[in-house]
């Protein structure tokens, strides 16, 4: 009987160091909310935070530029850009980019589609998140001919830096931002999106409260704004500001 005792306030202790160790352990999200992460999305989306709707109205304008002067295959040109916020703005940045180009001709020897990369690095003070960063951007715009009505940006945009949350100040650490753009189609002339689709992965850490991931997908709606979805919960983007409002 002693034996059957003693076992089960064994398992009892066992049961009571188990849940005191769960309860300490760091939390798989380091603290980062749902929302909050959706804020670090918004920033590598919208045009004040060098997110991917001013990425593609630069390769855009820099397209329709190459493709006036009708270079021969094979034409590079390399585009730098130093940009900062208007004094007074209610969200400030400043940030320095290279662009290079490339453009390729088809099996006829005509404009077929602008190949291009970007490096940049800056920071920025969003809506809800200020960040320092770097990143890199791949991508290929096609519809250069003048009977194509839209250009069409296909690539990836990354970015790693800090980051601290001004929903809870407590929370800063380290980001790493990956966004894969399909068929993000821009009219002409004025390069206004239209469309397209993108995939989102944010990971990083909190200093003591743990590392987090997320992922989600992304619309472009095509009037200023793209619809998140980030672990089930939908979020409407403002593309010019960063601002999102759960949906």
């Amino acid at each position: 009987m002693k034996k059957v005792q003693f076992s089960i306030v064994a398992l009892l202790l066992l049961g009571a160091v188990a849940c005191k160790k769960g309860y300490n352990s760091p939390s798989l999200t380091g603290n980062v909310s749902n929302a909050e992460a959706a804020d670090m999305v918004a920033g590598s989306l919208s045009v004040n935070s060098n997110g991917m709707a001013s990425v593609s109205d630069d390769a855009t304008a820099d397209a329709a530029v190459i493709v006036n002067l009708n270079p021969a295959c094979g034409y590079t040109k390399t585009d730098s850009i130093s940009r900062q916020s208007i004094p007074g703005s209610p969200y400030e940045y400043s940030w320095s980019l290279k662009y290079v180009y490339t453009l390729n001709c088809n099996a006829s020897g005509h404009a077929d589609n602008i190949t291009g990369n970007l490096a940049f690095g800056g920071n920025y003070s969003g809506p809800n998140i200020t960040a320092t960063s770097a990143g890199t951007t791949v991508f290929t715009i096609a519809g250069l001919t003048t009977a194509a009505p839209n250009y069409v940006v296909n690539g990836e945009y990354k970015r790693t830096g800090s980051f601290q949350s001004k929903i809870d100040t407590t929370n800063k650490g380290n980001s790493n931002i990956d966004l894969v753009v399909t068929g993000l189609t821009l009219s002409k002339p004025h390069r206004i999106i239209v469309s397209g689709s993108a995939t989102i992965s944010v990971t990083g850490d909190v200093p003591k409260k743990g590392s987090f991931s997320y992922t989600g997908t992304i619309v472009f709606n095509g009037d200023g704004t793209a619809t998140l979805t980030l672990n089930s919960i939908k979020y409407l983007i403002n593309l010019a500001t960063g601002v999102r409002v759960k949906v």
